[in-house]
């Protein structure tokens, strides 16, 4: 019985030894969001209003989904692909409801260099795009301007990154 106190003693010591070292679960605490383009859009004979867009529908090209079909809204967060350096969206209103001969088409062509940014070991990593520049190709259409066509780093979406001007 002597022996079995001092083992008994050695085994809770060692087991609460080997508990508190251990770490706990790793959780991701963070929102390591790979952002998105966020546009908002403005009244351009009055650049200081919100002006939302009439029936708007925004494809990503090679796509058949829409990520907005028929919405009408003042702005609008486009996702950009991590895997290429450039993204293309087909920007689509409609003034009157249904009727495909009034559709007004844009293309937003979105370039950029991605990086994978380190979050921490729980969370991963995310992607930060570098070097954005955002244009309107083709004929003249129902955007009238962009603003802040070039944005440096691309790493939050907290705010409007390009004003669009309709």
């Amino acid at each position: 019985m002597k022996i079995l106190k001092p083992l008994f003693a050695f085994f809770l010591a060692g087991s609460l030894i080997f508990i508190s070292s251990c770490e706990s679960d790793d959780f991701c605490t963070q929102t390591p969001v790979t952002p998105n383009l966020v546009l908002r859009f403005y009244d351009n004979a009055n650049r200081t209003d919100l002006k939302a867009v009439q029936r708007l529908s925004v494809i990503a090209q090679g796509k058949t989904d829409s990520l907005f079909t028929n919405t009408t809204i003042d702005s609008i967060a486009l996702p950009l692909n991590p895997l290429a350096q450039e993204t293309v969206y087909i920007l689509k209103k409609n003034e009157i409801d249904g009727n495909l001969a009034d559709n007004e088409i844009e293309t937003l062509v979105i370039k950029y260099t991605p990086e994978d940014e380190y979050v921490s070991r729980s969370c991963g990593f995310r992607v930060i795009f570098n070097n954005v520049t955002v244009e309107v190709t083709g004929t003249p259409g129902w955007v009238d301007e962009l603003q802040t066509t070039q944005i440096a780093s691309l790493n939050t979406q907290n705010n409007a990154h390009v004003n669009v001007f309709h």
